[in-house]
């Protein structure tokens, strides 16, 4: 089954939740991880999404995920960024953002590309 990592900075979150309510029966297809507060924001709208948690994204949870990006555990990443605010864990950001390109896997940082890479995941073998 593949995996997916869901993180969603604060002002993404909502997003974040809204992707999951109109994709919810297709995810339930799929593993699915995200970081605390993320998962909290999803919960709290599909309370029956099973999310494993990775742990709050400032404190070493986007670490975490590239961590498991790196040993081929993720199929693809949703990462909802917020650009316009400053984040005191940019360096975080940046490497899981690196390691998604190092690792070549499917990234999508706004609603846009996530809905893109949505419609062609289950076609993908992946190309690493």
């Amino acid at each position: 089954m593949k995996r997916i990592g869901l993180v969603a900075h604060d002002n993404k979150k909502i997003d974040m939740v809204q992707f999951c309510v109109k994709h919810f029966k297709q995810l339930q297809n799929y593993t699915l991880s995200a970081t605390d507060g993320t998962a909290d924001a999803i919960h709290k709208v599909c309370p029956d999404l099973k999310l494993e948690r990775i742990g709050h994204g400032p404190d070493g949870g986007d670490v975490h995920i590239a961590y498991n990006i790196l040993e081929d555990k993720f199929d693809a990443l949703l990462f909802f960024i917020d650009t316009q605010t400053a984040h005191g864990h940019e360096h975080d950001i940046q490497t899981l953002i690196r390691t998604c390109a190092t690792k070549n896997i499917p990234f999508a940082l706004n609603r846009a590309t996530a809905r893109l890479l949505w419609e062609t995941l289950d076609d993908y073998k992946g190309i690493r």
